[in-house]
């Protein structure tokens, strides 16, 4: 299933995602209580997924978003999913920029344990997970012309569907459709948006990303 270092300094949330992702059948190689034992865990182990708060100590500042860039940097290849208790939008945005297996989730959503697990072996594979809060927080200026306005409604509902991480499979069983038309609607709007020809999982943050900042223009509205 996975290879995985969390870190967080709250030890009993530690624990009880430990034995929550144990159960789920990934296997959990290290655990830390701050950004130091964490990058020294991840280099002697070289997990798939490390899941990290962004707030650790000794200032609980960005400790944790530090250790998240270094790891990208010496590690592309293990996915990060970065977990906080506050909506962080220059944080969030900036981690999401750097590619694939990234993943940032506010811990208030971290409610449902199959959607959890399904983040994290999404981003396992490659993929990238925003959370849907950031919506309201991305982008405070209007902008005068709306990248989503040549979306059709339904592909604006798929696209939705991926700010909140979910897989082809997951959209298709929440809009009950099947997975080839989820794949064709996907393709539309990486189309109709225009993005860059690079690799299918970096185009649907860059979609995601698109759909953030034009949903945030249309709340100051």
């Amino acid at each position: 299933m996975g290879r995985v270092v969390l870190a967080d300094d709250d030890l009993l949330l530690r624990e009880g995602m430990a034995s929550l992702l144990g159960r789920q059948g990934f296997e959990v190689v290290g655990q830390a209580g701050d950004a130091t034992d964490l990058l020294t865990m991840v280099r002697e182990t070289l997990p798939d997924l490390v899941v990290v708060d962004i707030r650790m100590p000794p200032t609980h500042t960005n400790e944790g978003l530090e250790a998240a860039r270094t790891i990208r940097e010496e590690f592309p290849q293990i996915g990060i999913l970065v977990l906080s208790a506050y909506v962080e939008v220059e944080h969030a945005t900036e981690l999401l920029a750097t590619g694939q297996s990234i993943g940032y989730l506010l811990k208030t959503r971290v409610t449902d344990v199959g959607e959890f697990t399904e983040t994290l072996r999404r981003i396992v594979k490659g993929g990238s997970v925003v959370d849907p809060t950031l919506v309201h927080e991305l982008v405070s200026a209007r902008r005068r012309d709306d990248p989503l306005d040549v979306l059709s409604s339904r592909e604006r509902e798929v696209l939705a569907l991926m700010a909140e991480g979910r897989s082809n499979a997951g959209i298709a069983r929440h809009l009950w459709v099947t997975e080839g038309t989820v794949e064709k609607h996907v393709q539309h709007i990486l189309t109709k948006l225009r993005l860059p020809e690079t690799g299918d999982d970096h185009r649907r943050v860059l979609a995601v990303l698109t759909f953030l900042e034009g949903s945030g223009s249309q709340g100051g509205s």
